[in-house]
């Protein structure tokens, strides 16, 4: 298991689900993560950083 700290982009959000993009490896498939476990305020193209098992909004 990968503890980070790796950045994601939200590629897409379907219902309770959002479908991450790793930014070091854009070809690998979309990571789909429960929406409970984001940031309420993410969107299509936030950038998320993850370490310890928690995501973080990235500041533009």
């Amino acid at each position: 298991m990968n503890f980070g700290p790796m950045e994601y982009t939200v590629a897409r959000i379907d219902g309770d689900y959002a479908y991450l993009q790793q930014a070091d490896h854009p070809a690998e498939e979309l990571k789909c993560v429960a929406r409970a476990l984001l940031p309420p305020e993410i969107a299509e193209g936030s950038q998320l950083h993850y370490e310890m098992m928690e995501y973080t909004l990235k500041n533009r």
